[in-house]
């Protein structure tokens, strides 16, 4: 662990998170999380059965606590109050866990954040003692809002959930990634591996993804191919790249002492 992910004081050796829906069953959810090798996976608490429906297959037995680190979400919330609500739900039913996904959407279509609803939300949720780690818009000033609230780790998002379009402005990305100095985890957008190669080339810290990788034609050949690619840009951003020169071309042999010259 020579370069870990850092988040709420706990060191992580994949830059990889993942969600869990959208797999046709939990023994495909659990061979894809294998696959890319996250260790931090989004639990949608609406939508996924950890123990409020007993009798019901438990994605906690796929995924143990013990082994990975659960992010319970709020995907399917629209204002603060369920947001809320159903993080408390979560706490209550994953033993006093703290660490949580905060995402308040503004609409059913594009799930585009609402982020009157979300600064509202994790105000709250920070005062009751969770760690906050919440998807937000591509915006700078808002997102330094959030850190000055006490969130985690801000996690814009690149296009639009689920689009696969990648990622369409990496100038706010770079400005937020600047402004902020907890860690900065691309979320959404995210279609193939060169778009999470991208993300961690601009200096990202992470990137979750959930959509890419289940809807992929084969899902856990995509997820190793996004595990590849969030390594190989991560590396390529520590390595530095060379500078950019758009009117000087310079060749990668010496020309010194070649035969005519």
């Amino acid at each position: 662990m020579n370069d870990p992910l850092l988040i709420a004081g706990r060191n992580y050796r994949s830059r990889l998170l993942a969600g869990t829906g959208k797999y046709k069953d939990f023994a495909q959810t659990r061979a894809a999380i294998d696959a890319c090798g996250a260790e931090i996976v989004t639990v949608a608490i609406r939508r996924t059965n950890i123990g409020q429906h007993p009798g019901e297959p438990n994605l906690l037995d796929v995924l143990p606590p013990d082994r990975f680190t659960l992010l319970p979400n709020t995907a399917g919330c629209f204002n603060a109050e369920d947001a809320v609500r159903t993080l408390r739900l979560a706490r209550e039913l994953l033993d006093g866990h703290a660490l949580v996904k905060l995402e308040v959407l503004g609409d059913a279509q594009s799930l585009y954040p609402n982020m009157p609803e979300t600064l509202k939300a994790a105000e709250t949720l920070v005062k009751e003692g969770f760690q906050i780690m919440v998807y937000c818009a591509d915006d700078p000033i808002q997102a330094r809002m959030l850190e000055d609230l006490g969130c985690v780790a801000i996690m814009p998002l690149a296009s639009l959930i689920g689009s696969g379009m990648g990622i369409l402005n990496p100038w706010n990305l770079a400005l937020i990634i600047e402004r902020v100095a907890v860690p900065v985890i691309v979320d959404a957008g995210v279609g193939t591996a060169s778009d999470a190669a991208i993300a961690m080339e601009l200096g990202c810290d992470a990137v979750l993804m959930n959509t890419a990788i289940a809807q992929a034609q084969d899902p856990l050949l995509m997820a190793s191919a996004m595990k590849k690619a969030v390594e190989a840009g991560r590396e390529a951003y520590r390595a530095g790249r060379m500078p950019r020169k758009h009117y000087l071309a310079s060749p990668s042999s010496p020309t010194a002492g070649l035969i005519g010259s």
